[in-house]
């Protein structure tokens, strides 16, 4: 049985059609952009053009860069679709030229990485773009149901969150699915990217990054150990940001002298790449990275869920040089949040005494299996 899972950007992005914009829509492979903006095409269905760039023949067309022939193309469509466009060289100025001289006219581009999409289309279009982040799907995008949520929490420990995941039945297809998702989509992705040199080394880092979820990064340290110059390990954490395998939780300081104000810490942007990486797929009481894998899972998704609902909330996670730590700190106008993250339920948390003297004002709550979906969803 398919099952359906509406996209929350499917309502903004629809919200956009008729105001004479470009929409970008940024995301992974498979992570569901072709099926999103097929969706919107319904709902347009008799004034929409959509276009795979990957097809040659769309690309001849698209090369005779004259405002004649992009109005041939484009016919009395109100919205066209062009899937795929980070492989159009120059784009930024093909969709300048479509939109400026079609004032009745909605441009949505899809891209999987932002690396290419953004370079490629420059600065022609600020001021005109409207930029989205497509993610794996999110916990609050399943549905209201919280035993379901609960029943399935495992399984999107273990597998992620790629739609398709969804979509097949034994454990051992999902498993399947994202081993050939990290092989295919991590080697083709960002080894076709520029500037990637060491491609083994590429996928020794993102390894050493899976073993080492909610702790500092040492770009040093992983340097010395890959023989890489840190340099280089920042950069390729740079890229693998940009193809959205990885993202980056800055630590939080006021430069008070004993807090850590340079650190990063890391975390995948869905599990079943991480774990696929590391090539460990068992079950939650046969591993020994629950919590790696919990508060990988709350930190995404409470990013996912702020991304989507268009709250600027900065997260961060706080350390000091006597090692004390608070887990996520949440900052959304003006109010500071501290989070512990607990797997295990029924536990009780304290905030450090250094961080509560020098943010007083702080609320603090506990995350944990009891109370997550609140958290994630509300």
């Amino acid at each position: 049985v398919q099952m359906e899972i509406k996209r929350s950007l499917e309502a903004r992005i629809e919200g956009l059609v008729g105001r004479n914009k470009v929409v970008l829509i940024f995301g992974a492979r498979r992570v569901g952009k072709t099926h999103l903006v097929r969706r919107i095409a319904h709902t347009f269905r008799d004034r929409v053009l959509m276009l795979n760039a990957e097809d040659f023949d769309v690309q001849e067309v698209l090369k005779n860069r004259s405002v004649a022939n992009y109005n041939r193309l484009i016919g009395d469509a109100l919205l066209l679709i062009i899937d795929e466009a980070q492989v159009l060289p120059g784009i930024g100025s093909v969709l300048k030229l479509m939109i400026d001289s079609r004032p009745d006219l909605t441009i949505i581009a899809t891209g999987s990485s932002s690396l290419e999409l953004t370079n490629n289309t420059g600065d022609p279009l600020t001021g005109r773009q409207y930029p989205f982040s497509l993610y794996p799907v999110a916990q609050f995008e399943l549905g209201p149901d919280p035993l379901k949520a609960r029943a399935d929490l495992e399984e999107r420990l273990i597998y992620g969150s790629y739609p398709e995941v969804f979509q097949l039945d034994t454990f051992g297809e999902k498993e399947s699915y994202v081993k050939e998702l990290a092989r295919s989509y991590l080697l083709k992705d960002i080894l076709s990217m520029s500037g990637i040199k060491h491609a083994a080394k590429l996928i020794d880092l993102l390894r050493m990054i899976a073993y080492q979820i909610g702790s500092e990064v040492s770009y040093h340290e992983i340097g010395q150990k890959l023989r890489m110059n840190k340099l280089t390990v920042e950069h390729y954490l740079d890229l693998l940001q940009k193809v959205f395998v990885l993202f980056r939780l800055p630590s939080y300081s006021t430069n008070l002298r004993n807090e850590i104000s340079k650190g990063a810490k890391w975390y995948f942007h869905d599990l079943g790449i991480r774990n696929a990486v590391i090539n460990d797929l068992k079950g939650l009481s046969m591993r020994n990275d629950q919590g790696m894998l919990w508060e990988n899972y709350i930190i995404s998704e409470r990013m996912k869920r702020n991304a989507y609902r268009d709250e600027d909330r900065q997260l961060y996670f706080w350390r000091n040089y006597n090692q004390n730590e608070v887990d996520l700190v949440e900052i959304h106008a003006g109010v500071m949040i501290a989070y512990e993250i607990k797997y295990g339920t029924g536990q009780k948390a304290r905030l450090p005494i250094a961080f509560r003297s020098n943010y007083p004002e702080t609320e603090f709550h506990l995350i944990d299996r009891d109370n997550h979906l609140e958290f994630l969803c509300t």
